[in-house]
């Protein structure tokens, strides 16, 4: 979860959009759905095999990602191996994506964190139109940023929703996890650039408490890094600002959580934590040795997520979701059991 920059985007004109559904191939199928007066496109993944009537709305991290968690410069396709992962259960799912990112209308610069959460209520309604839909089967699964929407979908419209898989979650608000990150990223710098910061006499919290600061008190949804970059401080303040543990708290929907033991992103203790908060729900909780924040087992550092792209979803991470999926709907005797 950190913030990210974009070139800007043009701002289209609308009218309201209807969903619409185009056949791609015999497994996947290119789908528009509205979100308020934007139309936003992504993938509906086919079962493989027999349908289990189970359906999945994956949403992705942070960044202007596309459905299958992409950006120009790298590739993680998180939400694509998930899909193609729970395609092989029978299970149905939809990714899409952000808006202004690949073929959805909009801005991504000036979204906010809650404009995200918006367009996921958007998808999950168009993911329970769909045929052959099972109500009570219907989960949403988020990575990193995309598990506090996730969440938050979870404990607001937990009628819609049959339960909740948060991937590299957090108990913590986004300052919280912000000041966490420059800690804990700055251990794994190359050891030149540790030198050359220790040189200058560089604090990293210290620059990043500063930094956050400067964006709160802003009442821009943009702002100018270094003269050049943008970054979205609109998103930045409604993640700073957004509290976890009062919707674990309130959730009572069967809850899944798994991140890495080697995630610098998120504390991957805060598995531990979730399970102290969820009290209304059945809860099933994962730590997975050796994997990172983008679910891969490898360096935890993400200056090396790029060379990681090529490699597989960690098949532990997958099995923890696909065969808590396949077991519902759960009881808490029976998540427990």
């Amino acid at each position: 979860m950190s913030e990210h920059t974009q070139p800007e985007h043009t701002q289209p004109e609308h009218t309201q959009p209807e969903a619409t559904a185009i056949p791609r191939s015999g497994t996947s199928t290119d789908v528009t759905f509205p979100s308020g007066d934007l139309t936003l496109a992504g993938s509906l993944r086919h079962p493989d095999g027999p349908a289990t009537g189970a359906a999945a709305l994956l949403i992705s991290g942070s960044g202007p990602l596309d459905r299958d968690s992409n950006t120009r410069k790298a590739r993680l396709g998180v939400s694509a191996l998930l899909a193609d992962a729970l395609a092989d259960a029978g299970v149905l799912s939809l990714r899409y994506d952000k808006r202004g990112v690949g073929d959805s209308d909009g801005d991504y610069d000036s979204a906010g964190l809650r404009d995200n959460i918006d367009d996921a209520v958007a998808a999950l309604s168009f993911l329970r139109s769909q045929e052959g839909v099972d109500p009570e089967r219907v989960v949403v699964v988020g990575h990193s940023e995309g598990a506090l929407i996730a969440l938050d979908i979870a404990a607001t419209h937990g009628e819609d929703v049959g339960g909740v898989a948060l991937l590299a979650g957090t108990t913590h608000n986004g300052e919280e996890v912000l000041r966490w990150q420059a800690t804990r990223v700055a251990e794994f710098l190359p050891t030149p650039v540790r030198l050359l910061l220790k040189l200058l006499r560089t604090d990293i919290a210290a620059s990043q408490t500063k930094r956050l600061a400067s964006i709160k008190a802003s009442n821009k949804d943009v702002m100018r890094v270094q003269l050049v970059a943008k970054l979205n401080a609109k998103w930045l303040r409604e993640f700073m600002a957004f509290e976890p543990a009062p919707l674990l708290e309130r959730v009572s929907v069967p809850v899944l959580a798994v991140t890495g033991a080697g995630d610098v992103q998120v504390d991957p203790e805060d598995v531990e934590a979730m399970r102290q908060l969820v009290t209304a729900a059945p809860f099933e909780g994962h730590v997975v040795d050796g994997v990172n924040h983008i679910l891969r087992a490898g360096d935890p550092s993400p200056t090396t997520y790029r060379t990681q792209t090529g490699n597989p979803l960690d098949a532990r991470v997958v099995s923890h979701v696909t065969r808590w999926l396949a077991r519902l709907p759960l009881s808490r005797e029976a998540a427990e059991g």
